[in-house]
């Protein structure tokens, strides 16, 4: 039994518009925090810039808002000088993938073990209404009026493309289910992410309203579980079949049953199914949610910290005193 509370970990009041997906999340991590006991001076929150990332304003914990798009960046050195500190970065996906998108592929091409969180809401909102790299194209918004042109980062394609071994979604108004993956990042040794879907109540409410109530994603939504059947829908009448190199909706009892059902192996070290699983959207298909891939390796801080060990082993110094000593010596009178 953990010996904390949500409120040992929170702080401040909370200043988003009413309704905001942070509010959500917010609330959740807290939960989480409490229910893993970690003492919140063994753990760190760092942001960047955007309206997600005033978050560490409201945690109880080692907090620090960096500048925009560095969060990953920062975190990794924390945690390099910090290694026995549990860290969580959070940004939006203009902060996280616009500016920062450098940082992260290469946060999580070194596996470095932090847990990042990527609050989606497919909009710049702090700055007022901006399309960001996850907006859909032909999105209509201050930057673009007549219609975005470009195609949108898929967060998990960007994350499996950098080598990425822990990637995990959740809808911000699903306290369970965000507390889920956010307990299995947090387990997770390594470089986790965690997509948040939520919706920006002022410049792009709705954007995510398929699987934003508890209906919608009994319709829309697939909840993935390591060992389990890949089953959906309001009465679980859905699986997910392989056809050929791709998926396929059907029906169970129209010619399948649930022993023809795909099962979830979030283990397996071939990342195909996983990134098939994460790109699904639209109207044929569910959208995925839980914890998509969770694979262990080396982490990078580790290693850092063995070959410190290994080559100071071999030196004839082990401090400036001594390194001072290893050559010849001699007296000014």
């Amino acid at each position: 039994m953990s010996e904390y509370t949500a409120k040992d970990f929170k702080k401040g009041q909370p200043r988003w518009c009413p309704g905001c997906g942070d509010h959500f999340f917010l609330a959740s991590l807290h939960k989480v925090l409490a229910e893993l006991g970690v003492a919140p001076h063994n753990t760190a929150v760092i942001s960047g810039i955007g309206c997600s990332s005033r978050l560490p304003y409201y945690m109880n914990t080692y907090a620090m808002q960096t500048i925009h798009g560095r969060a990953a960046a920062i975190s990794t050195g924390f945690k390099v000088a910090n290694p026995d500190i549990t860290v969580w970065q959070i940004s939006g996906d203009g902060d996280g993938l616009a500016i920062g998108g450098n940082h992260f592929i290469h946060a999580v091409r070194r596996n470095i073990d932090i847990n990042m969180i990527l609050l989606n809401n497919r909009i710049y909102g702090l700055t007022k209404g901006q399309y960001s790299p996850t907006s859909p194209r032909g999105f209509v918004s201050k930057s673009s009026p007549y219609g975005t042109v470009e195609d949108p980062f898929s967060p998990a394609e960007l994350c499996f493309g950098a080598r990425g071994r822990f990637f995990a979604r959740a809808v911000a108004t699903d306290a369970q289910g965000t507390v889920d993956i956010l307990k299995a990042a947090a387990k997770h040794k390594g470089a986790s992410v965690c997509e948040i879907l939520q919706n920006c109540v002022i410049f792009n409410d709705g954007t995510h309203e398929s699987v934003y109530n508890k209906e919608g994603r009994a319709k829309n939504a697939i909840y993935l579980e390591h060992g389990k059947p890949m089953i959906f829908g309001e009465n679980k009448e859905y699986g997910l079949v392989q056809e050929g190199f791709g998926l396929k909706v059907v029906k169970l009892g129209e010619g399948y049953s649930e022993k023809d059902i795909l099962v979830h192996d979030a283990h397996c070290t071939d990342n195909t199914l996983h990134l098939k699983l994460a790109l699904m959207d639209g109207p044929d298909f569910p959208v995925a949610l839980g914890v998509i891939r969770d694979v262990e390796a080396p982490t990078y801080n580790d290693s850092v910290h063995e070959q410190l060990q290994e080559v100071s082993g071999k030196k004839p110094y082990h401090n400036f005193q001594e390194l001072l000593l290893t050559n010849d010596i001699w007296e000014v009178k």
